[in-house]
Formats: structure tokens, C-alpha cells, sequence
């Protein structure tokens, strides 16, 4: 696990969209009022399968969006794709979000870094006002990986405050098992992989890198046909 991004740039470009991620986090944890599906970080482990065929099917998407089929996704792919998603952002917000996404600098969106768009687009949009809209992706099936995947954030974040940092980790590996605590220096290699700025806390954006690292989805992954 670990070491397919380059975790480049200075945090303070971050700060805008992971302070407002972090605001959305706490808000859905006040809703959820306690309940979530993972009772244990082995739950979130045993649904990396799913996870990854979920994740798959934005494959799809990026070749759309990716109209010179150049294997990334450029500002102005990136705009007409949304208005094809009925997604409502403002021009400042998906300039964020592509600033942010497209970690190593390559002024483009590659197929890893667009999942990881694409929640954060699902987490913060409003829904469309059209009433012949009844999703705000167009994919009930792709908004259920991605509300599966806040739900594994939100079992980290122990305290609620929208961010994780190495005590909820600490806790959280070893809630289903306190008699075989999982060694600290995994624990904390985990942890590391997602701390990049080293601040001792881990936003939304940065658990989502390291959760596509860790269940595996690649760009050249082949999708499974149906009846083969």
C-alpha cells in the first residue's frame, strides 16, 4: 500500500475545500445520530471487493469526460462533463476541486485522481432542481460506493470533528478486538500514508487517496463483462 501519488504543493491550497468538506463530515455525523454500518475496521476491510467493483464504474465516466481520450481530463473536459452530470457547482468550487484532485500537478485529471473528484463533487453538491432528476450523479449505484465510503470515514473519526487523527485510528483498529490490538507500528504506518503534510490530522481529501490506494483500483484494471 502507499506511494502511487505524489503528495505535492503546499497544504494552505487545500485549506479552502478541506475546511468545507470537514464542515459537511461534521454535519452528516450530527444526522447520522451514532448509526453507521462498520462496527469495526475489519467490516470496512472485508467490503474492499465491493468497493472496487463500485469504483470501477466510474471508468466509464472518465471516458466520456476524457473527450481527447488522452488519459486525463483537462479544466474545460472537466466543466462539460459536470453540466452533463446536472451537477451545480460554481466555477471557483470545481476550480478547487481540480486544483486539489490533480496532486501532482500535471494539469490534468488522471483516472485515480477523478474518483476521488467525483466523491468529493457527490459530497458537496446540492441536488439538481430538475424534477426529472432523482440523483445527483445520475448513478444510484455509484452514490451508494461513494455514501459507503463517507460511512468508513465517518467510523474513524471517533470525536466528530470531520477530521482524523492517529488516536481515532488508534481506537478504531482496535475496537473489534481489544485482547489483539493491532501493533503500533502499523497503526501508525497507516496513518503516515495519509498525514502527507505531516499536521497530525487527516481531511476527507486525503483518507480518499489513500482508500482507492489501499482497495486497488488502477487506471489499466480490466472491468469484468457480465456472462463471461
Amino acid at each position: 500500500m502507499g506511494g502511487m501519488f505524489c503528495h505535492c504543493g503546499s497544504a494552505n491550497k487545500y485549506r479552502r475545500l478541506d475546511a468545507k468538506l470537514e464542515r459537511k463530515i461534521i454535519e452528516l455525523k450530527t444526522s447520522s445520530s451514532g448509526h453507521n454500518k462498520f462496527k469495526s475496521i475489519n467490516g470496512i476491510i472485508l467490503r474492499f471487493p465491493q468497493f472496487r467493483e463500485g469504483l470501477k464504474n466510474i471508468k466509464d465516466v472518465f471516458e466520456q469526460c476524457d473527450e481527447d481520450a488522452n488519459g486525463v481530463i483537462d479544466h474545460g473536459e472537466l466543466k462539460r462533463c459536470l453540466q452533463k452530470l446536472q451537477v451545480n457547482l460554481e466555477d471557483k468550487e470545481v476550480e478547487d476541486l481540480f486544483n486539489s484532485c490533480d496532486i501532482d500537478e500535471s494539469k490534468g485529471i488522471q483516472f485515480n485522481e477523478f474518483i476521488v473528484l467525483l466523491c468529493l463533487i457527490y459530497l458537496l453538491a446540492e441536488p439538481s432542481s430538475s424534477p426529472d432528476s432523482t440523483s445527483k450523479m445520475g448513478s444510484p449505484q455509484l452514490e451508494a460506493t461513494f455514501d459507503t465510503i463517507v460511512e468508513a470515514f465517518l467510523f474513524l473519526d471517533k470525536n466528530g470533528d470531520g477530521k482524523l487523527n492517529k488516536k481515532d485510528m488508534i481506537k478504531a483498529m482496535n475496537e473489534s478486538s481489544p485482547w489483539e490490538k493491532s501493533p503500533s507500528h502499523v497503526t501508525e504506518s497507516r496513518f503516515k500514508e495519509m498525514d502527507w503534510g505531516r499536521k497530525g490530522n487527516v481531511s476527507f481529501r486525503e483518507f480518499l487517496f489513500s482508500f482507492v490506494d489501499w482497495v486497488g483500483i488502477h487506471a489499466d484494471d480490466e472491468i469484468p463483462v457480465t456472462g463471461s
